[in-house]
């Protein structure tokens, strides 16, 4: 296993940097995303990890759908990454091993260990409600990607079509009408609040922990509705634990947790996530750092030939 492993979070608006020695993770820093080109990014990309210090690997996790086996983002939000091949540039410029992967995907593999890297769940999906809703998957301790590594957008699972008459058009670009996306992200939430005269999603949750029952009301339907794909998941994994994360979980908490919780096991089948635990995320906005770390050192054990269980190697 790596002595010592730098993760690092690229966001819309920041990029930011821990390194892990051990289990003992330290905060490097952030800086603001360049969003301008992509040489300003990669550029910003090698100062930030030099400024970690030495490192056996590092990890970086990216608000992209990702090519795994090469580190490049087929699509990206927000961000100047789409088709470049970051694993191979900035190994060449680090000199040390890269692996890049989806913000979410890190998310979920922090969240399936504790503060000493010692697995909490084998088995979790995981569902950030933000802006968007990203989705993570570990299965084993080790992140799942699916054939071509693109796996885990769960936010685009249909949950609320009408079929009556079959399917429905689909909109020109993603998010899809009837999408857990368009339905329980920031957009969502948004429209739930301004149909009963509050400002925005941001006031809503505000005026929500005050007990406002207008504001109240949007949380709960919000609730509800990642709750159905709260279910699906438990359907369809089986998982010990379903984590949500993002902004709007981290925000709202036991306000979307409730009702999320409550619809969730009304809708899974019998006999299915017997085990299940749905929680809240614990790492909050350190998770994708610390998943781009610990990415970092499952990947180089795998790469050295090492027995990585349950996710953590052993020799």
């Amino acid at each position: 296993m790596a002595d010592r492993v730098v993760g690092v979070d690229v966001g819309g608006t920041k990029v930011a940097v821990a390194a892990l020695e051990g289990s003992r993770m330290t905060e490097v820093g952030s800086w603001p995303t360049g969003v301008d080109n992509e040489e300003e990014l990669l550029g910003q990309f090698t100062t930030a990890i030099k400024a970690a210090g030495p490192a056996d690997a590092v990890g970086i996790a990216v608000p992209s759908a990702v090519d795994f086996a090469t580190g490049t983002a087929r699509f990206s939000v927000n961000i100047p990454l789409a088709g470049v091949p970051l694993r191979e540039i900035l190994r060449e410029r680090l000199g040390v091993p890269v692996y890049v992967d989806n913000d979410a995907t890190c998310a979920a593999l922090a969240e399936a260990y504790d503060d000493d890297g010692n697995p909490v769940a084998r088995h979790l999906v995981m569902l950030t409600v933000g802006t968007g809703i990203g989705g993570g998957i570990v299965i084993g301790g080790r992140i799942y990607r699916g054939a071509t590594g693109a796996a885990a957008e769960l936010g685009h699972q249909i949950v609320g079509a009408d079929l009556t008459t079959g399917a429905p058009a689909p909109g020109e670009r993603p998010p899809h009408p009837g999408s857990l996306e368009a339905l329980s992200a920031g957009r969502g939430l948004h429209a739930l609040a301004r149909e009963r005269g509050l400002a925005d999603g941001e006031e809503a949750v505000k005026r929500a922990h005050e007990g406002h029952p207008e504001a109240l009301e949007c949380l709960r339907i919000l609730g509800e509705r990642v709750g159905i794909g709260v279910a699906n998941a438990i359907n369809t994994f089986d998982p010990d634990m379903v984590v949500l994360g993002g902004g709007i979980s981290a925000a709202a908490r036991d306000l979307l947790l409730e009702p999320a919780t409550r619809v969730a096991q009304e809708y899974v089948m019998p006999g299915v996530g017997t085990k299940t635990r749905i929680t809240l995320a614990r790492y909050a906005n350190k998770a994708g750092m610390r998943g781009a770390a610990l990415l970092a050192g499952q990947e180089l054990a795998a790469e050295h030939g090492e027995d990585v269980r349950h996710g953590v190697a052993t020799t």
